[in-house]
Order: C-alpha cells, then structure tokens, then sequence
C-alpha cells in the first residue's frame, strides 16, 4: 500500500494540521509518521513521532499526535503521558488534548476547549462546504428550516441569531419571514466566508455564551450543529432565555448520547439525551415545541443519530402582590 493511503480499517485521522516545528527534520518525521499511521502501521509512526519530538520537544501538536498514535497501538499509559505533556505546553489547549484525555479516562468535561475549536475550524473553513454538505451529507440547516416553519408556519422572524453560523449554510436555508439576522462563530476564518454571504446584518467572531449575553429582543436563535462542542447546555439555555422575546423559538440539533445526561464521545463531540434536553428546557422556561430523531450527517457512510428540537419562551410569570 502506497504511504499516506488511509484504509477503511485503521479509522486514523491526524488531529489537525500540525503546522512548522521550525526544524525542517523534525518536520520530516512529523509528516512521514502521519504516512504510516494513515496506514494503520501505529508502532513505526509513534517511533517516527518519538524522534521528531526529541527535535522540537515544546511542540505541544506533536504531542497530541503522538498519544492519538499510541492509543491506536493499545499503549494507553503512554499515549495519556504524550496528552498530559501537551496539556503543560499550552495551557489553552489549541490541540485538544484535554479532551482525548479525558475520554481516555472516562471523563466527561463540560466543554470543549474554545481556543481547540476554534482553531480547528480556521483550518477547516476552506473546504468546510464541500467536505460537510458532499462527503458528510450534512443537512441540519434544511432540517432546522423545515422544523420552525411546522412549529410556526407563515410566521415573520424579526431578529434571528445563529450561533456557530460557520460559513452561513443556515442563512441559505433560512425562510424568508427572517428579516434581521446576526450570527456568531468562535473561528474568524469562518465568519470571513460568512461575511460574503452578504446575509447577515451582524457578524462576531467569538464565544457565542457571551456574545447572546449582549443581545435582546430576538424572536429566533438557530444551533445548527454547534451543541456537539458543548457538554453542559445551562449556560446556552440561559443566554438563549435572556436574549429571546417571549413567545420566541430556540431551534437546534444534538448528537444522541446515553440515556441521561450528556457524555464525551469516541469523535470527541459531545451527545445528549432526549431526557437531558427535556430538563434543561423546563428549567429555562422553555415549552417543547417538537423534539424528534434527526440525521443531521453520515460518518465513514454511516448515519449519526442526533435529535432535532424546537423550544417557545413561555410568557413571563405574573408579578405576585401582597
């Protein structure tokens, strides 16, 4: 097999791109380790990772690759030493070893890392359309779209806010009753390609928790795909809550998880349980609109399930009097 093939059987991918060392050597390895592990052969291509980072020790990237490596090779003290490595080197964690390792152990965090997720989606943003909408089949837009205009058919949307909008594949599928729209993504690069869109009166490069804190009287807020980076949802209902009019929907798709709760997952996206989103909902003063099955993407051809919901604000609760 030609090097840097990936067979279906080694389920490798690199974590992102590793970028320069400096050392054009140590760069060397890097690339030729990645060959090998795209060809499932773990144990050449942790050696190559172990000889590049004796090269450029502080290259915190090398590190995570390396533990992504060993845990392929069934070493997994080694590969949890490589991430708590990585861990010491950046302290933002722009290579989410946080997360590999805390699935590793069976953990569940609250989050992803916003400085990981946002540089992952800077280096994806180019082909983002094209690997998401044709190789993934994704389709949560549509499927967003379709389920507001059941909830609230020929109703007129006068601020609407799209959190994670990426590069504006909501504000395509978005009926036209939607008059004002503003949007929010943690990756520049994204909200550059957004910004040609020429569909949104507001764009904000950011987390989006404290950019929904700054707003009010929307009478929409769209998740399209964004709440699989996210572990806890109280703090995004209650921005949602604080941001949206009485009366207003809160539209948005998860990844399924386990039966409670919500949990880290093998893809290191986060799932959550129909019961969970139920709570949450109540809890923020939310009616459940519709909450239903929804395959918003495919993964290696196959099916992702998720869950696709539609919440309404209630009304304010009446002022008591003595």
């Amino acid at each position: 097999m030609r090097r840097g093939a990936s067979p279906a059987g080694s389920a490798y991918m690199n974590t992102m791109p590793l970028r320069t060392t400096g050392d054009p050597l140590a760069d060397q390895r890097f690339a030729l380790a990645q060959s090998y592990a795209g060809d499932g052969e773990w144990e050449i291509a942790a050696d190559l990772m172990a000889q590049a980072l004796e090269r450029a020790p502080d290259f915190a990237p090398g590190h995570v690759e390396r533990g992504t490596i060993l845990e392929k090779a069934g070493d997994m003290t080694a590969a949890a030493l490589a991430y708590e490595t990585a861990l010491s080197l950046d302290a933002k964690d722009v290579a989410g070893a946080g997360l590999r390792l805390a699935r590793l152990r069976g953990l569940t965090p609250s989050g992803a890392p916003p400085a990981h997720v946002e540089a992952l989606f800077d280096g994806y943003a180019e082909r983002f359309e094209s690997h998401l909408v044709g190789a993934l089949a994704y389709c949560a837009p549509d499927l967003i779209a379709a389920a507001i205009r059941a909830a609230a058919p020929g109703r007129r949307f006068a601020r609407a806010l799209d959190l994670g909008c990426g590069t504006g594949l909501m504000a395509d599928a978005l009926p036209v009753e939607v008059v004002d729209l503003a949007g929010v993504d943690l990756s520049g690069r994204m909200i550059s390609l957004a910004r040609a869109r020429n569909r949104y009166s507001e764009l904000d490069a950011g987390d989006m928790v404290p950019w929904l804190n700054r707003q009010s009287g929307a009478d929409l807020v769209l998740a399209a795909d964004v709440l699989v980076y996210v572990g806890a949802l109280e703090p995004v209902f209650a921005a949602v809550a604080g941001a949206l009019l009485p009366g207003g929907l809160f539209a948005f798709t998860v990844q399924s998880g386990p039966s409670s709760g919500y949990r880290l997952g093998d893809d290191l996206r986060f799932g959550h349980s129909e019961s969970y989103l139920r709570t949450c909902a109540k809890a923020h003063g939310f009616e459940v609109v519709s909450l239903d099955v929804a395959v918003t993407r495919h993964d290696a051809g196959r099916p992702v399930p998720g869950l696709l919901a539609v919440l309404r604000k209630g009304a304010p609760e009446p002022m008591a009097y003595a």
